[in-house]
Formats: structure tokens, sequence, C-alpha cells
């Protein structure tokens, strides 16, 4: 069963250029803001995507190390994000993919002229074709 909520720690990397942002159980989860708030929000959504990621992998989440067992240099601070995942595992699904087709120039001068919607109209018909619902009553 998924989780609904996570919380890992960061750590945020001050620098004059901004912010890096990295999480030591989450190998490969980095992300950058030049504010941080930016850095926060970034973090969110890179944590999010990441377990997103693992999760569809079916592989196991890591553990949250303890913040009190994690060593900082300087310029550097620990920071707890929280990510509430079916928020973004809504927006992961409904994400909007781009898809190259191709038909005949005759039928897209013709659908043009008819102002067709290519994307609406793809869609409907992909969700009758594999009975989702029907389009048309």
């Amino acid at each position: 069963m998924l989780k609904d909520n996570y919380t890992f720690p960061s750590i945020f990397s001050y620098d004059d250029d901004g912010i890096s942002v990295e999480f030591p159980n989450l190998p490969g989860c980095l992300t950058f803001g030049t504010t941080t708030e930016e850095a926060i929000n970034k973090a969110k959504e890179a944590m999010a995507l990441h377990i997103s990621s693992i999760e569809d992998d079916h592989e196991e989440i890591p553990l949250p190390t303890d913040i009190k067992l994690i060593t900082i240099e300087p310029k550097q601070v620990i920071v707890l994000i929280d990510v509430w995942m079916p928020v973004y595992r809504n927006n992961i699904k409904y994400a909007s993919i781009k898809k190259t087709l191709t038909l005949p120039k005759w039928l897209n001068d013709v659908a043009e002229e008819n102002n067709v919607n290519f994307s609406q109209l793809l869609q409907e018909s992909i969700k009758e074709h594999l009975g989702l619902y029907s389009s048309r009553k």
C-alpha cells in the first residue's frame, strides 16, 4: 500500500549563484533554487517525482535518516521536506504528453477548414475505442 505522506531531510547548500538541494536518502534527487522559497518548492516537486518513480518501479522507499545524524558543512542547512503524494500522483497520471502522428494532407486541410481540435478528437476517439466511455450518444 502506498503512503500518502513522506518527510525526508534535505541539505540546502547556499552559494553566490543560488541554492542547491540534495536528499541524503534519495540518491540522484537534486534540484536548485534562487531563493529559499523557490528551493523548498522545487525540492517538494523533485522529491515527489523521485518517490513516484520508485513506487512505479515497485522498489522500497528508503527510510529517512534522523537529522541528528546528518553532518553538514558551512553554508549548508538541513530542511525537512514534506510531500502529500496523492496530489503529485494525480498530476503525473493526468499530465499531458505530446504525440506525433501522420495523416493525409487532404484530411488535415479539411479538418483545419472545419476548426477540428485534433488533440480533443484523438483523446475522445481513443477513449471510445478502449471502451472507457462513449463520446457520442
